[in-house]
């Protein structure tokens, strides 16, 4: 009896130990798995082209006051069950006017809808002419909705979109009622998870009045969201030119352009296998004079030539820098029937990199900067063109060439303004403190990153690509993950240099060897010992020199800085004190002009531009307070110290002039009595 007891427990141990082994194992397989990233294609971007009016297509507008409607956040899709978008949203709900182009969250009062998570709604009425309707085609396209959007057209689906700061569009031909009014909806979803592009984490937390549901992200900036930019509708031919993709060469000196094209059509003729489509494409000077002409070959592509061509030059470096040529590009059917017309700016430029060098139509460029944030008081990201003419005409008086567009894409708009002022843009997708990598994740990243890129290609201004900032590069993954992001961006561009803003140390930094230029971001003094000016100069000249000791490639300096509340003086100088934001910049500026002499550092770039809003913090006073101008964008005394160190590198790199403003008389130093003038004393 005691024996077949013995039998049977030994056989249930061994049943255990079996099954616990199966546990461990599945488990083991399922991270294993988890850790499997595959390369997988994503679906590519068609169209896009900025919306433009010509003697083929009309625009019209949609921006303006719209109808909105905040949904619970308890029962964010009760507006797609309830059919909201099938009337009015004023029969569904209450409806607060709002701006379009805008974000939401801070144009009332009403801190639930600042902090609002989840999904709000949009409508608003408008009219289409009775002649949209002969023989042509109407398009919707939207600049940008953060994060997600869903839209209808008179109570029809129309399109939907996943990613904020990038455009999408749709064609509507068949949704309109021609000669009579219109109802477009919009319901957009600000909720970030984990396979968003930005990453964030959706939890409910108790309160007083029950449950509240909180969004977690890791990045410093306050998650706005809402219709961002324009809202268009345009018109096409049946047969249009849909894509233009343009690159573009200097030969002999500078002196001979090039510009390669390639143009893509859509529509019934393009189908047609007998009715073969040509472009013709002329260029213009900015005087209006044709310099260039061609007729495409069958696959509607070609190349122009330029004689005594004017490259398109960075700001400070040339006399008449973002110089534009204006490319007119016409469709024709085989028996010249003209089809469609589209314009656009072209610069005429080169660009090259080697392991220690960045150029520029054969020029060395030391990049001057910023990173930025498209942010200001009311109207949070919406696009707003007087704050832009502003910005610009404030990185001018400062002397910077470059930007970044951190942490996302910016506006077209100011893409195109770029262009026109030669200011240098290394261009970011929104991936912002990647991590937790997975398969869901990389497909939206790679998404984004193609998004960006089929935008951005023609512009000039753009010189970089940059693929995340600050993304958790030291974690298992990322070494795979950032490989297939960083070789998928090279074959969508290749003329371009690729390189990611990294924050984690190099010592455990994965992703740099799959990079062009290696940006890195540190706050020396701020983050890390805190105050000690006196522990900066020479931690970055070593941060730097391992960097490019590691992977042999070209280095700059993507942030660095410290929170200074305008106003505040404390002498000696302390943290928050606008002596301190002065001091600090000094320090940096030693450890810079060290390492320039080891001509691989290729540039500095101040965090940031302006103050900005950020979620609420004990670490954060009305939001991060870094900027050299405040949100207002009045500068701060840093401001002045910077423009003279950026007009004095460009006086010694591009041999650019001084402005008149640019010192302060304090005193004539050749006048006579017991004033020295030797050297020493300057």
């Amino acid at each position: 009896m005691q024996l077949r007891i013995r039998l049977t427990c030994r056989k249930f141990e061994i049943w255990a130990l079996w099954l616990f082994s199966l546990v461990i194992g599945l488990y083991i397989l399922n991270f294993t798995l988890a850790l499997i990233i595959l390369n997988k294609d994503v679906k590519t971007t068609r169209g896009m082209l900025y919306p433009r009016e010509s003697e083929t297509r009309e625009v019209r507008s949609l921006d303006g006051i719209w109808n909105f409607v905040c949904s619970d956040e308890a029962n964010p899709t009760q507006g797609i069950r309830d059919n909201w978008f099938s009337n009015d949203l004023s029969k569904s709900r209450p409806v607060i006017p709002m701006p379009v182009p805008a974000s939401y969250n801070d144009i009332t009062t009403e801190q639930a809808l600042r902090d609002h998570v989840g999904t709000v709604w949009y409508d608003r009425k408008f009219f289409v002419p009775r002649s949209w309707a002969k023989d042509q085609r109407v398009w919707l396209r939207f600049g940008s909705v953060h994060y997600e959007a869903f839209v209808w057209i008179n109570g029809e689906s129309a399109v939907k979109h996943e990613m904020g700061h990038l455009p999408f569009e749709t064609e509507v031909t068949h949704l309109l009622k021609y000669g009579a009014e219109n109802r477009i909806t919009v319901m957009c979803d600000n909720a970030l998870i984990q396979t968003t592009v930005p990453q964030g984490k959706i939890s409910e937390v108790a309160n007083d009045g029950g449950v509240a549901i909180i969004q977690s992200y890791t990045f410093d900036f306050f998650n706005y969201a809402g219709i961002h930019r324009s809202v268009h509708l345009y018109t096409t031919p049946k047969t249009f030119i849909e894509e233009v993709e343009i690159q573009t060469k200097l030969t002999d000196n500078n002196s001979v352009g090039y510009v390669d094209y390639s143009v893509v059509v859509n529509g019934t003729a393009a189908n047609e296998a007998d009715n073969s489509l040509y472009v013709r494409l002329q260029l213009y000077n900015r005087e209006g004079e044709l310099v260039a002409n061609s007729t495409s070959d069958s696959k509607l592509s070609g190349s122009l030539k330029i004689q005594n061509a004017n490259p398109w030059w960075p700001y400070l470096m040339h006399s008449d820098p973002g110089y534009l040529y204006e490319l007119e590009i016409k469709l024709h059917a085989a028996n010249e029937q003209l089809l469609d017309v589209y314009r656009l700016s072209v610069g005429l430029r080169s660009l090259s990199w080697t392991n220690t060098t960045f150029l520029i139509n054969g020029k060395p460029i030391y990049f001057r900067g910023f990173g930025r944030h498209e942010d200001a008081d009311v109207r949070g990201k919406g696009l707003d063109n007087a704050l832009m003419v502003r910005d610009f005409n404030l990185i001018k008086w400062i002397g910077a060439n470059a930007y970044r567009t951190s942490h996302y894409p910016y506006s077209e708009e100011s893409m195109q303004f770029a262009d026109r002022h030669g200011i240098m843009i290394i261009d970011e997708c929104p991936s912002v403190d990647t991590e937790n990598y997975n398969q869901a994740l990389l497909g939206k990243h790679k998404s984004s990153i193609e998004q960006l890129i089929h935008r951005d290609r023609n512009h000039p201004s753009v010189v970089m690509w940059s693929i995340a900032n600050e993304p958790r590069t030291g974690q298992l993954n990322a070494d795979t993950y950032f490989q297939f992001v960083a070789n998928y961006t090279r074959s969508l561009d290749s003329s371009r240099p690729v390189t990611a803003a990294i924050a984690t140390p190099w010592t455990d930094d994965k992703a740099g060897k799959y990079l062009d230029i290696i940006s890195f971001n540190r706050y020396n003094a701020w983050y890390s010992n805190t105050g000690r000016v006196d522990m900066v100069t020479q931690r970055v000249i070593d941060e730097a020199t391992a960097w490019h000791k590691k992977y042999g490639k070209p280095v700059l300096m993507a942030e660095y800085g410290a929170d200074t509340l305008e106003g505040l003086h404390l002498q000696p100088s302390y943290v928050w004190s606008e002596e301190f934001q002065t001091e600090l910049f000094s320090k940096h500026f030693k450890a810079f002009d060290a390492l320039r002499r080891k001509k691989w550092f290729i540039g500095e770039f101040v965090w940031n531009f302006a103050d900005f809003k950020t979620p609420q913090s004990y670490t954060r006073v009305g939001g991060n307070k870094k900027g050299i101008f405040t949100r207002a964008r009045q500068p701060k005394a840093a401001a002045h110290l910077l423009r003279q160190r950026y007009f004095a590198l460009g006086r010694e790199v591009d041999q650019c002039n001084l402005p008149e403003d640019l010192f302060t008389y304090i005193v004539d130093m050749s006048m006579g009595g017991n004033i020295k003038n030797d050297s020493s004393d300057l």
